[in-house]
C-alpha cells in the first residue's frame, strides 16, 4: 500500500505549540505538507503570550527537512492566520482547529469571564479561522477541516459546563459545514481525543496522562485530512491507539397525542416506558431521517393509530409468512401515444437531440416506446400492499429500495395492458422489512414485461423472518476500473413536475411544504425518473437507441436528486451487460448503485427493426462497429475524411443491404439505407467478399481489379476508409 503523503498541501494547526497540536504539525511536516504552526503562547487559562512554543515546533519540522512557518496570532483573528498561510505558501488546504484553554469551575461558581473566554477560544475561534479559509477552499474545490470536541462535550463532566457547551457546539458547527461543503469537496469531521496534554492534566491522574500519548491520535487526523478519505460529517472518539465512530440512536417512541383530544402530561407519564424503550431503535443520520417519523405521526393521528414499539414483531398481529404467494387485485392500464411521449419527456428526452424524435413524435417512421415505460403499468401495485393479508403496512414508511425490469418484446406505443402482482417473498432486516413484489404485465395473453419491486418498510423488522431470498434479483458492483463511457444530463427544474404526470402523484415531488416535512429543502425527483435517465443513456451509448436490443435493467436507489441537478451515468461494458452507476454531478453523491442493463446481442433475430430486408448478414457486425466508432470520435473523422460513402451489400447477385457513412456533416453518422443526396463514392460488394476483405483474406486492390469490389464516384476517396476502420478492420 502506498504511503499517505501531503506534498503540495498547506496545513494550518492552531494551538500547535505543544501536546496534540505539536504532534499534528510534526506529522504533517514529515509527510510533505507545508505547516503553519499557530500558538499564542499563553497559559492554560488563556493568559499571557509567547513565541517560544510555536518557534520550537517550527525548528523541529525544519530540522527534519520540512517546511513550516510560525504564527502567534489569536484564533479570534482568523483572517490573520489564513493570510499568513496564503502569503507564505499561496493556498490553504487543511485547517485543524485544536487551540483551547480551560477555566474549570462548578456551575454555580462559573463567572461571565469563565464562560466567555472558553467560548471565544474554542467555538468563536474555530468559527473565525474556518470562515477565513472557507472561500479559498471552495474556489480550489478542496478542503479538509477538523473540529476538536471532547468526551466532556459529548457526555458532560463535573466542573466543565463552559467547556462542555463549547465542545458540543463545535460538533454542531462541523455537521453543518459538512453539509454545506460537500459539493465543493470540503469535508469536515470532529474528533474527541483523549491524550496526555496540559488540558487533560487537570482531570486525569499523572500516570494515565503519561500513557495516553498524543502520537496515538495524530494518525486519525492525518487520514481524515487526506484527499483519498471521503469521510464527512462524522464524530470519532480516539485515544491509546483505539478509534471509534459515534452515531445517534433513537427509540421508536410513542405518539401520545390523539385526534380531537388534548395532549396531557398524564399521557406522557403512562407511555414513559415505551418512549424510553430502545428495542429496535432507529439510528437517524441526518435531519431527513429525524423528521421522517413526524411525517408518519401526522398521518396516524388522523386515523387514531399509535406508533407501537415494534408494530411487526412476532408478538403482534402480523404474520408476514401468510403474505408470501398472495396475489393482489389485477390491474388494467390503457394508454395512447400521448402517454409514451409524456414519459419520454419526463425522463429528459428533448427535441434538441434529433435522435430523440423517434420517442417524441408519433408520426416518426420508427416511433418507439422507451423500454423503461414498462414500470408505469405496474407501479400502482406497491400501493396495494397495504391490503395484503399478513402485511400490516403503513405506506408512509414505505421506501422504494430496488427495481428490476425485464422486457420480452418491445412495448407497444399504445394499448391496454393487464398486470398481475404477487408477493414473492418477505425478508426481515431488523430495522425494517423488505417485500419483494413481482408484477407480470400482459397484452392480451402475451407476456410483455416483468417487474420486481423491492420495497423497504421502515421499523417493520424484528419478526424473526429470514434475511435473504433466492428470488431477489441481485445487484452487481461495477468493474474495478475507470468507466468506459460517461453521459451527463442536466435535469430541468420542472423534471419532477413533468415525470409525475406518468402516474406517480406523491406530493413529495411537487409540494414544497410536504417535502419540508420529510426533511428535504425542496421537492425531490422520483427515483424511477433517475432510473429512466440512466437506462436511456445506455440505450444511446450501446444500442443506438434500438429498443429491441433492450433486455433488462436492475438498480438500487441510494440518494435523492433535486430537479435542476445533473445526472452523470458511468458505464462499463462487459459483453452484453452494461454496468452502470449514476451520480449527481454537482455533489458526487451516488444515486443508483449496483446497477446494470442487459442487452440482446446485435446478432439476435430479436433486434431486427421491422420486416428484415434479408437474414442477418456478417457485414452487419462490421457496420455496427463503424457506428460505434463514429459515435465516439465522429467529429474528428469528419475533419479527416470530409466525404459521404455509400455501400451496397449483395447476396446471390441481389442488393440486400444499403448503408450510408456520412463523414461530411455534423459529428458524422451511419444509417441503413440510401443517402438522400449524392454520395462521393459508392461501393458494391457481396457480403462474403466484404468479410474476406475486412479480415485480410483478400487484398482490396485485387478484389477491385477482379470485379468482386465495384466502385462508383471518386475512387481516390477509398483510401480514406482506413481512417474509419483503423484498429477494427483491414479494409
Amino acid at each position: 500500500m502506498k504511503s499517505l503523503m501531503f506534498d503540495g498541501r498547506v496545513v494550518l494547526v492552531t494551538g500547535a505549540g505543544g501536546g496534540l497540536g505539536r504532534e499534528y504539525a510534526l506529522a504533517f511536516g514529515e509527510r510533505g505538507a507545508a505547516v503553519i504552526v499557530n500558538d499564542l503562547g499563553g497559559d492554560i487559562k488563556g493568559g499571557g503570550r509567547s513565541s517560544a512554543a510555536a518557534d520550537g515546533v517550527v525548528e523541529e519540522i525544519r530540522a527534519r527537512g520540512g517546511k513550516a512557518l510560525a504564527n502567534y496570532d489569536s484564533v479570534e483573528d482568523g483572517e490573520k492566520l489564513i493570510q499568513a498561510a496564503l502569503d507564505a505558501f499561496g493556498r490553504i488546504d487543511v485547517v485543524i482547529n485544536n487551540a483551547g484553554i480551560l477555566r474549570d469551575r462548578s456551575f454555580g461558581r462559573t463567572s461571565d469571564l469563565d464562560w466567555d473566554l472558553i467560548h471565544r477560544v474554542h467555538l468563536r475561534g474555530a468559527f473565525q479561522v474556518t470562515r477565513a479559509a472557507w472561500e479559498h477552499m471552495k474556489k480550489q474545490k478542496f478542503g479538509r477541516i477538523i473540529m476538536t470536541s471532547s468526551a466532556a462535550g459529548i457526555y458532560g463532566n463535573f466542573g466543565q459546563a463552559n467547556y462542555s457547551a463549547a465542545k458540543l457546539g463545535l460538533l454542531g458547527l462541523a455537521n453543518t459545514l459538512a453539509i454545506e461543503g460537500q459539493k465543493y469537496n470540503i469535508h469536515c469531521n470532529t474528533i474527541a481525543p483523549t491524550a496526555g496534554s496540559r488540558l487533560t492534566q487537570t482531570v486525569m491522574p499523572p500516570d494515565l496522562v503519561e500513557s495516553l500519548k498524543a502520537e496515538y491520535v495524530a494518525p486519525l487526523v492525518l487520514w481524515l485530512c487526506h484527499g483519498d478519505c471521503q469521510e464527512n460529517g462524522a464524530l470519532f472518539e480516539v485515544g491509546a491507539g483505539w478509534i471509534g465512530k459515534l452515531r445517534w440512536e433513537r427509540s421508536l417512541g410513542r405518539t401520545v397525542r390523539h385526534n380531537n383530544h388534548n395532549m396531557t402530561p398524564e399521557a406522557v407519564r403512562d407511555a414513559w416506558n415505551e418512549i424510553c424503550d430502545f428495542t429496535d431503535a432507529t439510528k437517524p443520520a441526518n435531519i431527513q431521517d429525524s423528521l421522517q417519523t413526524l411525517v408518519e405521526v401526522l398521518s396516524r393521528v388522523d386515523t387514531e393509530d399509535r406508533i407501537k414499539v415494534n408494530p411487526t414483531s412476532a408478538a403482534g398481529r402480523m404474520n408476514p409468512s401468510d403474505a408470501v404467494g398472495r396475489s393482489l387485485a389485477e390491474m388494467s392500464f390503457t394508454y395512447t401515444h400521448m402517454n409514451t411521449i409524456l414519459y419520454a419527456l419526463g425522463v429528459g428526452m428533448s427535441t434538441k437531440d434529433p435522435h430523440h424524435l423517434k420517442f417524441l413524435y408519433e408520426g416518426h417512421e420508427d416511433f418507439s416506446c422507451l423500454p423503461t415505460f414498462g414500470v408505469i403499468p405496474a407501479q400502482s401495485s406497491m400501493m396495494g400492499l397495504s391490503s395484503v393479508p399478513g402485511l400490516d403496512i403503513n405506506l408512509t414508511r414505505l421506501l422504494h429500495g430496488e427495481q428490476h425490469l425485464e422486457l420480452f418484446k418491445p412495448l407497444p406505443t399504445s394499448g391496454t395492458l393487464t398486470s398481475k402482482a404477487t408477493v414473492a417473498d418477505v425478508l426481515d432486516k431488523g430495522s425494517g422489512m423488505i417485500v419483494l413484489l413481482e408484477v407480470h404485465t400482459y397484452s392480451g395473453h402475451e407476456l410483455l414485461c416483468y417487474n420486481q419491486f423491492s420495497v423497504f418498510i421502515v421499523g417493520a423488522g424484528g419478526f424473526g423472518g429470514k434475511r435473504t431470498s433466492e428470488k431477489a434479483v441481485a445487484t452487481v458492483p461495477p468493474p474495478n476500473r475507470p468507466p468506459d463511457a460517461v453521459i451527463v444530463d442536466q435535469t430541468s427544474k420542472d423534471q419532477a413536475a413533468l415525470y409525475r404526470l406518468s402516474g406517480d402523484w406523491n406530493p413529495l415531488h411537487i409540494d414544497p411544504s410536504f417535502a419540508a416535512m420529510g426533511g428535504f429543502k425542496s421537492p425531490i425527483l422520483h427515483g424511477l425518473c433517475s432510473f429512466g435517465f440512466a437506462a436511456r443513456h445506455v440505450l444511446k451509448q450501446y444500442a443506438d437507441n434500438d429498443v429491441s436490443r433492450f433486455k433488462s435493467i436492475k438498480v438500487r436507489f441510494v440518494k435523492p436528486v433535486y430537479p435542476g441537478q445533473s445526472l452523470q451515468t458511468e458505464m462499463w461494458k462487459e459483453g452484453n451487460r452494461i454496468h452502470i452507476q449514476c451520480k449527481v454531478k454537482e455533489t458526487g453523491g451516488v444515486v443508483l448503485s449496483g446497477a446494470y442493463v442487459d442487452l440482446h446481442a446485435v446478432t439476435d433475430s430479436s433486434v431486427s427493426r421491422g420486416p428484415p430486408e434479408t437474414d442477418e448478414l456478417q457485414s452487419d457486425l462490421v457496420f455496427a462497429e463503424i457506428r460505434r466508432r463514429i459515435r465516439d470520435v465522429g467529429a474528428e473523422l469528419v475533419k479527416k475524411v470530409n466525404a459521404v460513402f455509400g455501400w451496397e451489400i449483395t447476396k446471390d447477385g441481389s442488393t440486400v443491404r444499403q448503408w450510408t457513412i456520412d463523414l461530411k456533416s455534423g459529428g458524422g453518422d451511419l444509417h441503413r439505407g440510401e443517402y438522400k443526396g449524392k454520395t462521393d463514392v459508392t461501393f458494391t460488394v457481396a457480403d462474403d467478399v466484404f468479410m474476406d476483405v475486412v479480415q485480410g483474406k483478400i487484398d482490396p486492390q485485387k478484389a477491385f481489379f477482379s470485379g468482386k469490389l465495384k466502385v462508383r464516384g471518386n475512387i481516390m476517396l477509398s483510401q480514406k476508409l482506413e481512417v474509419i476502420l483503423k484498429d477494427y478492420a483491414k479494409l
